[in-house]
């Protein structure tokens, strides 16, 4: 007689608790034909208080321990690496742990089209932090919905601009593009109410640049030398970035249209020359950025974390625990843990990250520090780049710095003012 494979319960167990989770919040879930299962098991198209979107993504799921690797889970992409990437419906990959009896998600198409054609991973890394429940369905959603939207109206032409110069733009963002006469792409990038924007430009491997209209000007124009202390020294200037006439005229409109944008019709445009041009001049809160990498300086970061983990050896794994119970993850975050959990060796350079493996940022793969900074750090408060950078950097920790106290009083040196850290 016909044995029943040990994998499939366990394997039709998760299907059954995908589907009925989904239902279950009045998302329409369509069962693909196992005859026609060429890597996806269901179509699922969203509703919105009961009304049916147009959104739809297609999921494959998985169970069983086997898929279970360094901190996460990993689903086998297989032969189903093209077709993921480059449908027309983005791919999602649900595995069910059935020791936890809980169901974790990974955007597969993101991942491939990250990773590019040229590197394409074996692997779809999941998060164990990327719940999928009735708590976080709401937060699923919204991100799935807005993934799958991202090719509509102004969000395709940000989805463009994003996806040649590897930033994640947010739709509020000030973000204009321009090619000059080489066929090289200058990307424009401000976020509301700064007084400085970054530059991307091809011609410079993409990386970003930190310009103010004052400092970008300061070779083009003559600038009283009142306001020159005004000027940070370390902003890109015209000159810097070897730019030609009707570029550098290009990047002027540019802070000019965006000024008048934040301003509103009855608010005074104020010279971005004064008080140092920066928001820190204005007494208000500094911007809340999750996406910490393009915003500090990596040395000081590490430093910071390296001066932690010494004094307190568990506080790595204390903030795993803590990040495991926090279901308020913003969703980007949440995906992009995925493939860096799944990594033995990025995994295993976090756990044993001191001062006796890591010195300086060269000693430790992006990847690793990238994961140790998701870990260990909620969010940073970030200024100006012409404050001092023990004032331009409050890194909010998962796990409060401890007011360590002896005989009553606080030990000198933790919660230093000069740090500026937020608790």
């Amino acid at each position: 007689m016909p044995k029943i494979p040990k994998g499939r319960r366990v394997g039709q167990a998760a299907v059954n608790a995908v589907r009925a989770l989904l239902e279950e919040h009045d998302h329409i879930v369509e069962e693909i034909s196992g005859q026609n299962d060429f890597g996806e098991d269901f179509f699922v198209t969203f509703t919105d208080n009961g009304y049916v979107t147009s959104d739809a993504i297609k999921v494959q799921v998985k169970g069983g321990v086997s898929f279970r690797r360094g901190n996460g889970y990993a689903v086998p992409v297989d032969q189903h690496g093209d077709t993921w990437a480059d449908g027309n419906i983005p791919v999602y990959c649900v595995v069910f742990d059935p020791d936890t009896r809980r169901l974790h998600w990974a955007n597969a198409t993101r991942q491939l089209r990250r990773s590019g054609p040229l590197n394409p991973p074996r692997h779809i890394g999941v998060s164990p932090n990327a719940v999928l429940n009735d708590a976080t369905m709401a937060s699923f959603v919204a991100h799935a919905r807005r993934y799958v939207g991202r090719y509509r109206g102004r969000q395709a032409v940000l989805t463009h601009l994003g996806e040649i110069s590897g930033v994640d733009f947010d739709p509020a963002d000030h973000v204009l593009h321009f090619v000059n006469g080489y066929d090289e792409d200058l990307i424009f990038w401000k976020r509301p109410g700064d007084a400085w924007a970054t530059l991307l430009l091809s011609a410079h491997g993409w990386d970003p640049f930190h310009v103010s209209l004052g400092s970008f000007m300061s070779s083009e124009v003559q600038i009283p030398e009142s306001l020159r202390d005004g000027l940070d020294p370390d902003l890109a200037t015209a000159e810097d970035l070897e730019l030609s006439p009707a570029e550098i005229m290009w990047v002027t409109s540019c802070f000019l249209s965006t000024r008048e944008a934040d301003a509103g019709p009855e608010d005074e445009l104020i010279d971005p020359t004064e008080c140092g041009e920066y928001p820190s001049c204005t007494g208000e809160e500094p911007e809340e950025h999750a996406n910490i990498e393009a915003d500090l300086l990596h040395g000081y970061v590490l430093a910071r974390i390296l001066d932690r983990t010494e004094a307190e050896p568990d506080l790595m794994q204390r903030s795993i625990l803590a990040m495991r119970e926090d279901c308020g993850l913003e969703p980007e975050i949440v995906a992009e843990l995925g493939p860096l959990e799944i990594d033995r060796r990025v995994v295993r350079q976090v756990n044993t990250l001191s001062r006796a493996t890591v010195k300086t940022v060269d000693d430790i793969t992006p990847e690793a520090f990238r994961l140790a900074i998701l870990y260990l750090i909620d969010r940073v408060h970030v200024g100006g780049p012409s404050l001092p950078l023990d004032e331009q950097v409050r890194i909010v920790w998962r796990i409060p710095e401890p007011d360590l106290t002896l005989s009553g009083e606080t030990l000198e040196g933790t919660n230093d003012a000069s740090l500026n850290v937020a608790q």
